[in-house]
């Protein structure tokens, strides 16, 4: 074989190799960066005035030109590489170990210039993303013919299958179980405490006044025709600071009442039964219908400045009532919970381990407070849920085991389960769903 004297020497064919194949490493590891870099923390940055992350971030505004670039550039160096392989072997062994040489070039390109390059910048995107940005802005613009004539032809071609990316908008938005996913995800960058809430506002949208609304039965309020002495008593010992005055049943709702003006009108000696309806009647009711989410509730009540509405049904029948507080309970939790003991003003536990729980306590409560798995969609209150079970109103001392959890009704009131007595048998969890009545 005859070799031209002008031809490259050994060593720089090998120096030119060796500089295809970082090349190529580069080209590589980079375009896995940039893909794989979360959006959200690339924004950020930019947003901060990171100047590397604003050039990726508008690189990756134009997904199809960056990839026919980086592809540009690996194709070449790629090529070349095996041409110069070819010429080095040639020159040095000769035909009979050209495929060798191209069977050693293609391992050592997939180890240290595809499976290598790819793994770290999957596990360290920033620092490579954000780098390698100001080479690809500078090559974009060196090569733009080349690029956008191969992005004209591969636009085209995706065309005929009905993908137009000159038209398509990246969509960056996340759903509300990909933010839980995220938020969940956040480890110690956010406090436990944080996270519980924010997926409770993420929550809010799927839960409707009803599951936290307080039963009907269970409102306390000023019946006008009651006895005098015992509104009084009513007035000096409710601890709320609002109460529904009505006439002789819910459905006949005079207004609301403010304990400051009762407080007014007691230090001025003028509360009778009549100036009570009077004062009442200044502040309407405020009405929900039933199925309203919280998020569209909050809302309403910020829009009409209220703290409390009725929640009624199709016919106008009051159903139950939600407060503002019920609704930011749902956020930051229970504002009379004690998170050491898992207290809740509607559960208390007794010496033998056992809850015993007012029946008006949402399933939602149970589930968050305890860490309990009843369904909640079905009846909304433990009252409702074991009437439902025991397909019947039970009588006191009525028992009834659903999964692990051992109820008995301890108390029964007008028609429904004001009080329960729950166990948990940790030996029953596989049994679930099983009643006994006593």
């Amino acid at each position: 074989m005859i070799i031209a004297v002008s031809d490259p020497a050994l060593p720089v064919l090998i120096g030119l190799l060796a500089l295809c194949l970082a090349l190529s490493a580069f080209f590589s590891g980079t375009e896995t960066a940039l893909m794989s870099f979360n959006r959200y923390q690339l924004r950020t940055m930019a947003n901060q005035g990171h100047r590397g992350a604003i050039l990726a971030e508008r690189l990756l505004q134009r997904p199809d030109r960056l990839i026919g670039l980086i592809l540009l550039g690996n194709n070449l160096v790629n090529n070349l590489s095996a041409t110069l392989v070819a010429i080095i072997v040639l020159r040095t062994y000769g035909e009979e170990w050209v495929a060798v040489g191209a069977g050693v070039i293609t391992l050592i390109m997939l180890i240290f210039c595809e499976v290598g390059p790819k793994t770290y910048a999957a596990i360290h995107p920033r620092w490579l993303a954000t780098t390698s940005s100001y080479v690809y802005v500078a090559l974009q613009w060196v090569l733009r013919p080349a690029v956008y004539t191969i992005n004209w032809i591969t636009n085209g071609a995706l065309r005929l299958v009905g993908l137009n990316v000159d038209r398509q908008t990246q969509q960056n938005t996340l759903s509300r179980e990909e933010l839980r996913t995220v938020v969940a995800e956040a480890g110690l960058m956010i406090p436990r405490s944080h996270q519980q809430m924010l997926i409770g506002i993420l929550d809010l949208e799927r839960i409707t006044v009803n599951d936290i609304m307080i039963p009907r039965q269970e409102i306390a309020g000023i019946d006008l025709e009651d006895d005098w002495e015992r509104i009084l008593d009513q007035l000096r010992q409710t601890p709320h600071t609002r109460l529904p005055v009505y006439r002789g049943d819910m459905g006949n709702m005079v207004g609301l009442l403010h304990m400051k003006r009762v407080a007014q009108e007691l230090a001025r000696g003028s509360l009778d039964r009549e100036r009570l309806g009077e004062v009442a009647v200044q502040r309407e009711p405020y009405y929900v219908p039933e199925g309203t989410p919280l998020t569209t509730q909050l809302q309403n009540f910020q829009r009409d400045r209220r703290r409390l509405a009725f929640v009624v049904d199709e016919y106008g029948e009051v159903m139950g009532l939600v407060t503002l507080e019920d609704i930011l309970e749902e956020i930051v939790g229970e504002f009379t919970q004690n998170a050491a003991t898992l207290s809740h003003r509607d559960i208390h536990r007794d010496r033998s381990g056992a809850y015993i729980i007012n029946g008006g306590t949402t399933i939602r409560t149970l589930n968050r407070t305890l860490g309990w798995q009843l369904p909640t969609d079905g009846p909304k209150t433990l009252n409702g849920l074991l009437i439902e079970r025991l397909e019947t109103i039970p009588t006191s001392g009525t028992s009834l085991r659903i999964d692990n959890l051992e109820m008995e009704v301890l108390q029964v009131a007008d028609n429904a389960v004001r009080t329960v007595k729950v166990r948990v048998n940790s030996e029953s969890g596989a049994e679930g769903g099983r009643e006994s009545l006593g």
